[in-house]
């Protein structure tokens, strides 16, 4: 692992920690490649019997991708690649037959909230911040799959608050929504019972849970069962997309003209 993904094995569960605190942990492709690795790692060896997934410091899980790594986008057919990669490194993750806890602080968004999304627990702090604000940021989209993961956790009413209105559910709303199961008071805490939860899932029978935690996969799987290239294709090859990018870079509110 690199200084920006920290990889350790604790008792039974393998804890793996967004690092880059200054930049509130975004995401590079590396980081994500990494979690990936390190979960089809675990698939193989069996080496830890649950995984915690969090983010160094207080004020991030994870901010999203770092915008940087859009810079090189020409058209939509880079969109396309990009949501393939991602949708391949999620599903990696969901499929891990161990389960995984995300271990929340402060903001969740994006490649972030999308990470969190599939696994199979997420807890909080009081700080946490939950979303994808990219209506008002980048103009771009998600895949059929993450929308269709997101409508299936919190229903499709929700997730247009989240996203048409580029809400951030707070800690108190994504525990009412069913978000998260717990809010913690701070990241002690927050690390103190995922620890838990860990140990908990740790002394129970594996195949019990990782035929439910595949069963539930295949369920929602055939929600994304349709092709949406067109309409990601449209999103990330437009002028919209080309504007945010170096809005958010510059820190400007963008142009949005819908083309």
């Amino acid at each position: 692992m690199t200084e920006e993904l920290l990889y350790e094995i604790r008792g039974e569960a393998g804890w793996i920690t967004f690092n880059r605190p200054a930049q509130r942990n975004a995401l590079t492709f590396a980081m994500y490649e990494g979690v990936a690795e390190i979960c089809s790692r675990v698939s193989r060896t069996k080496e830890v019997k649950a995984l915690v997934i969090t983010g160094a410091g207080e004020k991030a899980f994870a901010a999203g991708t770092d915008i940087a790594q859009f810079l090189d986008f020409r058209d939509g057919e880079d969109g396309i690649g990009y949501e393939r990669k991602m949708d391949s490194t999620l599903d990696v993750i969901e499929r891990c037959p161990v389960p995984t806890v995300a271990a929340i602080a402060g903001f969740c968004t994006g490649g972030g909230a999308a990470i969190a999304a599939v696994c199979d627990f997420r807890i909080a702090t009081a700080s946490a911040q939950f979303g994808f604000p990219i209506a008002r940021t980048l103009g771009n989209c998600l895949s059929l799959a993450n929308y269709a993961r997101l409508a299936a956790l919190i229903g499709p009413q929700r997730v247009k608050e989240m996203i048409l209105l580029a809400r951030l559910f707070d800690a108190p709303t994504a525990l009412q929504v069913g978000l998260v199961s717990e809010v913690l008071a701070d990241v002690a805490g927050l690390h103190a019972r995922a620890g838990e939860l860990a140990a908990t899932l740790a002394s129970h029978a594996p195949l019990t849970m990782q035929v439910t935690k595949e069963a539930l996969r295949r369920l929602q799987a055939r929600m994304a069962e349709d092709n949406i290239d067109d309409l990601i294709r449209l999103a990330y090859g437009s002028a919209d997309f080309r504007d945010g990018r170096t809005a958010f870079l510059g820190k400007r509110a963008p142009r949005w003209t819908g083309t």
